[in-house]
């Protein structure tokens, strides 16, 4: 029996000093949304628990578990889409998709896309051409990693269909081996993610419990370019510039989205005055995206263009503040009397010209602060601009904004309700292609939701300037500032870590911390040892945990 300082006994003697666990061992969920619910599930944590003492189930690995789970789901949601049938005039079975696509919300792209862009045919992307119903010349729509991605992958199906001819169809399986690569390569983001989240490792879980993973996984192959871009913030926080421009540039021959997290490295690097580092990963991404492009672009110019050609060519899409605006207002929107097949010009300079005042606001808001802004809150903050002005809002697209909103504003009161809605958004999404006529939704019901959603988007948009010109209120900064790294843990090369430290202002009790966590305290973990009365023992424990 251990008598205690303060007179309680302990049937065994205390563990070690907490402080000598890594910040990634020590932390447990520390969120106020979350707090209450592990706190129901097994009870308050004691004041004399010691946390992070699971050798098995680290953070890593039940963030991993959540992963996995949600990648299950995310299947599990495409698989009405995948139910065959067999035609009575003895033709080769097929998809049954006789309109469940829509009300049973399973709806991919991959699936109906193998036949149109000749992957079935084994026709090489860029090079094969077909006529659509309007009579244009259309060509592989995709850049050319993501085209390639799928060329290899209908390859590997066939190439197991014919080994083993039973069982689904080729379309099917061509899917699910899809599917296994963007799974991994999400779980690749959900790493990287979580090692560029410094001392609040649970924050990924923000990131790998999304619901937008359940609708939006496997819709489309945007999670290749978030596994880029999420691994070169990774590259750029362990401070290696080249190789976080070379798989930045590999990322935006994925997808264009990526570039625009070179906006927020020339933010800093303005701040720092630091140009050097950033020109060498500018460099390294051109070089790699040209080492995937070439090979496509000179022997294929006009399937290469088509990418571009397609996204000039197209109208406002559904989910588009401007669809919202033409049907809660009855305006014709730009470009009505348009003629088939001719680009929306007026559409897309106003979609442009909005996106550049959105990176010049950004830009404005980077300079004017008092401190540095951090590169995950301008690097959310440009993406959310140009998903809330361009003229297509697919809804796999949110997808970009996770791991950049849990190392922005790691808030699960403020992500979560967004991140429900958007998901729940697909729902709507399908009814409303499915048309009134089949007892879908209705453009008068539709286009309000969306308009809930990029309120919502905008919410979390004015949360992070917010903490940008009040740094005291940021968790991420009180949790790293003071560390040899600096307050921003992506910040690479691009750290100072002898900037000020920031605090709550003058008359202020402590950290204006609305989630939950006491006194700044980031990672959520001051249950210690609190078992002397020595409050400079607990002051020291604070710092170490705090940063």
């Amino acid at each position: 029996m251990v008598v205690q300082s303060n007179g309680h006994h302990s049937p065994l003697p205390l563990d070690e000093d907490p402080r000598s666990l890594s910040p990634q061992d020590r932390v447990r969920p520390g969120d106020g949304a979350g707090r209450t619910v592990l706190d129901a599930w097994g009870g308050p944590v004691g004041r004399h628990a010691v946390v992070g003492r699971q050798r098995f189930w680290t953070p890593l690995r039940v963030i991993m578990l959540f992963a996995v789970l949600f990648l299950s789901l995310g299947f599990f949601s495409k698989a009405a889409c995948l139910v065959t049938t067999t035609p009575t005039d003895g033709s080769a079975p097929g998809l049954n998709w006789t309109g469940q696509q829509y009300y049973k919300a399973c709806y991919a792209d991959p699936l109906p896309l193998y036949a149109v862009q000749g992957l079935a045919a084994g026709e090489l992307p860029y090079r094969y051409m077909w006529v659509d119903d309007d009579g244009g010349a259309r060509y592989m729509e995709y850049p050319v990693l993501s085209g390639m991605f799928q060329y290899v992958t209908a390859q590997a199906a066939q190439a197991w269909h014919s080994l083993a001819p039973g069982g689904p169809i080729e379309v099917v399986k061509y899917f699910v081996l899809g599917c296994v690569i963007l799974a991994f390569l999400w779980m690749v983001a959900v790493w990287a993610t979580y090692l560029s989240a410094g001392r609040r490792p649970w924050d990924t879980l923000l990131m790998a419990a999304s619901p937008l993973i359940i609708f939006q996984a496997f819709t489309n192959y945007d999670l290749m370019a978030v596994a880029f871009a999420s691994v070169a913030l990774l590259l750029w926080a362990r401070s290696r510039p080249v190789w976080a421009g070379v798989v930045l540039g590999l990322g935006v021959a994925a997808k264009l989205y990526p570039l625009f997290l070179f906006g927020a490295l020339l933010v800093v690097a303005l701040r720092r005055r630091r140009f050097v580092e950033l020109g060498k990963a500018v460099a390294a991404a051109v070089a790699a995206w040209l080492a995937v492009n070439l090979p496509v672009m000179i022997p294929f110019p006009e399937g290469w263009r088509e990418f571009f050609r397609l996204n000039s060519d197209r109208p406002a899409n559904p989910e588009s503040i401007y669809a919202v605006i033409q049907t809660l207002t009855g305006w014709e929107g730009f470009d009505a009397g348009r003629a088939a097949g001719e680009a929306p010009a007026t559409l897309n300079a106003v979609s442009l010209a909005l996106f550049a005042l959105g990176c010049v606001a950004v830009l404005v808001i980077g300079l004017t602060a008092s401190t540095t802004p951090r590169i995950a809150q301008l690097a959310f903050l440009i993406v959310a601009v140009f998903l809330l002005t361009n003229k297509v809002w697919s809804p796999q697209y949110s997808l970009w904004l996770v791991p950049l909103a849990v190392l922005a504003v790691p808030r699960a009161k403020l992500l979560v309700p967004w991140m429900v809605v958007d998901a729940l958004l697909w729902v709507a999404h399908m009814s409303y292609f499915h048309g009134v006529a089949e007892k879908g939704i209705g453009a008068e019901t539709f286009h309000p939701l969306v308009l809930v959603r990029d309120l919502l988007v905008v919410a979390v948009c004015v949360v992070v300037i917010r903490e940008i010109y009040r740094p005291h209120l940021d968790l991420v900064r009180l949790a790293h500032q003071g560390t040899p790294e600096g307050p921003d843990p992506l910040a690479g090369v691009l750290a100072d870590p002898g900037e000020p430290l920031v605090g709550p202002p003058a008359g202020a009790g402590g950290h204006d911390d609305d989630d939950g966590n006491d006194d700044g305290n980031a990672d959520g973990n001051a249950h210690g040892h609190d078992d002397d009365d020595d409050g400079s023992r607990r002051v020291r424990q604070r710092e170490d945990t705090t940063g």
